[in-house]
């Protein structure tokens, strides 16, 4: 697409980023192991793990895979319409790309020639060249599979080859930092150059019309040689702070891409004076693995992080190009910066807690952090990115520092203004936030006798809450700094995360149990038992309705307090250290032992019906593989086929209690308007009647239905008899049939359910057919009465009776007053509607006295 694209491999899977803006373009399909040499030509991506090759197309899904090495692949190089793989046991394989097939295997003897580098000189027809441990370079012609010519070479292990613009030359990186620009058509060497950083690792050159060579180093930094001068021209110090792994230029543009192991990928433009480079783009993630994570504001989009490479990072779950580093801790900032990472004795420990808060973050510093063994606690400022303007540390420590006591727990207001800092020898300090004053300590010397294992304030800095390791949570007053209560617990708690909203407080202990303490009645009112090591961290879901921990065990369980149950439990590979769920309740994050990424989950609740039943005493929890950027192919289901995952549907009842009165679940338009159906009618009417054509129709005229017939023209012509014929009339509907049947057998249930099923006019029509001139009797009217009567007595479809008895009062109003049998049973019916209207009457009645005083008293 005229556009230049960059894979890296990540883990299991490859990542494509198009140079341009270095968004995320394609993500491959995992691989089962992690992936150890990647390579790619035109068409397609070709990665390696272990002793198996697979090629990727469209930068997706596997399309090939190249299985025959019995070690482990360490080169690969594209070759046309072949792909040549060399493994650690010094067997080069040539593979035909399509059909999966060997073409060549050539076994060389490590002890005289252990491949080392491979390269396609540039107008070499079939030709590879090898550079060896040995030192010797050899010119291979793949087709014949003849050794064309052997290069005597420098005597030093040959780590890298790299094609220079001019066709036969090649620049060869030594073990020695050595590099050598050499002819390979006349055997003799153009120039020699040589870094201080240890062996080569990667050579690049610039194609855009400067003659300019670079070269990466194990150390991270990146050299830049001017070929026409033959000197250096420039360094680029610690462009990575691990070794280069891979550079490239883009071709024709002053662009150079580098990564390395540190997990970060930059691009450099060179546009300066001097030939040096500045990053145009990057992005990176922690090199070593995070140990606390916790999400950021209240819309759930930015993620903290800190990692034990000292650093303090902030990922956005929207889009990578949201990510920002805020850096590393720093005794002295300037200093640390004139002497750079390497030499930086100023830097400090990892963060091992840390707190943030959003509402000053943009007047002062809005995260507070503790590090790893140092009494110091820093600040750090999230909009500006960087390291904040205080180190909070009690003022008797701010001279010499002692060795044994350090800060362990941290926790900021709602508000933003003040921290409080909990140590390692019990005491705990508060700090305004702008300023960074000591503004008084808890306790006489120190809160606890033993260390602060968990510092919260809760949402209205009334209350400032700690737990000691001698097994005592106190209740302080914020501001008089008084003890309110002290509690003894079961046992030492390791940590303690309070929910602000609620006022719920989480406990986990060092016997591996979770306690929930109620701050408000200071009563422990749950307690969970399961996990089998030590609890690494808790986070509530945004309602605290869940609490979810993670433990040592490798398990992740959530917690239902309302009803005290586990209702979710699943096993990951590794332990997750650290978790947090998103304020808006979309996803639990989670970082784990040795692993360098986050985890995000997404909560099934929100998306489906997720039965939240307890999980059952003997329940085995199943292992789930940690998400990636894309699925696997065989998607595990194993958590989905388990029945107590899915809701079970729910059917209400006809009448939840025989003496509760029960209403149908009919529309209103079906009984509503059974009295006004007159006025309806009238309004209904049309103005003028209907015309007749003139002429007859050019389409035969139909009779209306499902099945189109035909009218027959002798049916067309008649006239309409104005003479009513009674037979007709005569016809019993349904409906009068079942009341019939319902005098002798007492069952009302068949009439009643046609009633539900006709519309207003035809309830009108029926109803009207019960009397004797519609062609009814005394014995059907007196059948619907007793209907009616029993569905007052089984109180349901309460306001149908209502609707249908007023009609038929309406409609036959004559008739029930001049006959006797039927007066007796109304008077019944009277008697029935007055007494469940008047129970009615008194719940409605006591009910909206409640509800006007709740409206009203003072409470």
């Amino acid at each position: 697409h005229r556009e230049f694209y960059l894979a890296a491999a990540v883990g299991r899977s490859v990542h494509t980023y198009n140079v341009k803006r270095l968004g995320i373009v394609a993500v491959s399909n995992t691989l089962p192991q992690d992936i150890t040499c990647l390579a790619a030509d035109r068409m397609l991506i070709f990665a390696s793990y272990d002793n198996i090759l697979h090629a990727f197309a469209r930068n997706k899904e596997v399309v090939h895979t190249y299985e025959g090495h019995k070690a482990r692949i360490h080169l690969i190089q594209p070759f046309g319409d072949h792909v040549i793989s060399v493994d650690v046991d010094n067997v080069l394989i040539v593979w035909n790309i399509q059909s999966e097939e060997e073409y060549l295997q050539i076994d060389f003897d490590k002890a005289t020639f252990a491949i080392s580098a491979i390269l396609h000189p540039s107008t070499y027809l079939n030709k590879i060249l090898l550079g060896s441990e040995q030192g010797t370079l050899q010119l291979w012609n793949i087709r014949s599979n003849k050794l064309l010519y052997s290069f005597p070479g420098w005597g030093l292990a040959v780590t890298t080859l790299e094609q220079a613009p001019a066709v036969d030359v090649v620049a060869v990186g030594l073990v020695s930092g050595h590099i050598i620009v050499h002819n390979i058509k006349f055997d003799e060497t153009l120039m020699k150059f040589q870094q201080d950083w240890g062996p080569i690792t990667a050579i690049s050159f610039r194609t855009d019309g400067h003659p300019v060579m670079a070269a990466g180093s194990p150390v991270g930094h990146i050299a830049l040689w001017d070929l026409e001068e033959k000197k250096l021209m420039c360094q680029m110090q610690d462009a990575h702070s691990t070794a280069i792994a891979g550079m490239t230029f883009v071709p024709g543009e002053p662009l150079l891409i580098t990564n390395g192991a540190d997990n970060a990928l930059r691009v450099w433009i060179f546009d300066g004076p001097g030939g040096t480079g500045r990053v145009l783009r990057s992005r990176m993630g922690h090199s070593a693995p995070p140990t606390k994570i916790r999400y950021h504001g209240q819309n759930g989009e930015q993620i903290l992080s800190a990692g034990q490479d000292g650093t303090l990072q902030s990922f956005s779950t929207v889009h990578e190009k949201f990510n920002k580093s805020l850096g590393r801790g720093s005794i002295n900032k300037k200093k640390s910066k004139k002497k750079g990472l390497k030499l930086d004795t100023m830097a400090l420990p990892p963060i091992t807690a840390f707190a943030s808060e959003v509402a000053h973050q943009s007047d002062w510093d809005g995260i507070v952090a503790c590090h790893q063994g140092n009494i110091t606690c820093t600040t750090w400022n999230y909009q500006k990115t960087s390291m904040g303007a205080h180190k909070l540390r009690p003022e008797e420590f701010s001279k010499h520092k002692p060795i044994d006591i350090y800060a362990t727990a941290v926790d900021i207001t709602s508000c933003g203004n003040f921290t409080v800092i909990g140590m390692s020898n019990g005491r705990v300090d508060v700090y305004n936030m702008q300023s960074g004053i000591h503004r008084g300590h808890y306790g006489k010397e120190t809160a606890h006798e033993g260390a602060i294992r968990g510092v919260a304030v809760d949402g209205l800095n009334q209350l400032v809450i700690t737990a000691g390791s001698e097994g005592l949570i106190k209740f302080w007053k914020f501001k008089m700094k008084d003890l309110v209560y002290s509690t003894e617990l079961p046992s030492s708690p390791s940590g303690i995360l309070l929910h602000r909203d609620s006022g719920i407080l989480g406990i986990a202990f060092d016997d591996f149990t979770i306690s929930v303490l109620d701050i408000e009645t200071r009563k422990i009112v749950r307690t969970f038992s399961g996990h089998h090591g030590r609890i690494n961290d808790m986070t509530f879901s945004p309602d605290g309705r869940w609490l979810i921990t993670s433990s040592m065990d490798c398990s992740i369980k959530t917690w239902d307090l309302p009803s005290g149950c586990l209702i979710d439990c699943f096993l990951v590979d590794s332990a997750a250290v650290s978790l947090t769920m998103s304020p808006t309740g979309d996803f639990l994050a989670s970082a784990h032992v040795d692993d360098l990424g986050i985890y995000l989950w997404s909560n099934r609740s929100l998306y489906s019906l997720v039965s939240l039943r307890p999980l059952p005493a003997d329940y085995e929890p199943s292992l789930v593989t940690l998400p990636s950027t894309c699925p696997m192919q065989d998607v595990d289901v194993s958590g989905d086929e388990e029945p107590c995952d899915e809701m079970i549907e729910y059917v209400s009842p006809e009448q939840l209690g025989e003496q509760l009165v029960t209403l149908s679940l009919l529309p209103e338009s079906r009984w509503k308007n059974l009295l006004n159906l007159d006025i309806i009618k009238k309004k209904n009417k049309p103005r003028e009647p209907p015309k007749v054509p003139k002429s007859a129709p050019f389409f035969i005229p139909t009779l209306p239905g499902l099945i189109p017939r035909y009218i027959p023209p002798e049916e067309e012509n008649d006239t309409q008899s104005k003479v009513v014929n009674l037979g007709i009339l005569a016809l019993k509907s349904d409906f009068y049939i079942h009341l019939e049947e319902a005098l002798s057998t007492n069952e009302y249930k068949a009439p009643l359910d046609l009633l539900k099923s006709l519309g207003p006019s035809n309830i009108e029509v029926e109803l009207r057919g019960l009397a004797p001139e519609g062609g009814g009797s005394m014995e059907v009217m007196l059948s619907f009465l007793r209907m009616i009567g029993m569905m007052l007595n089984k109180k349901y479809n309460f306001e149908l009776a209502q609707a249908y008895l007023a009609l038929f009062l309406k409609l036959h109003l004559k008739i029930l007053s001049s006959e006797p049998k039927l007066l007796e049973e109304l008077s019944k019916l009277s008697m029935q509607l007055e007494e469940t209207w008047i129970h009615l009457r008194a719940l409605f009645n006591q009910s909206l006295c409640v509800l006007t005083y709740m409206k009203s008293a003072l409470l």
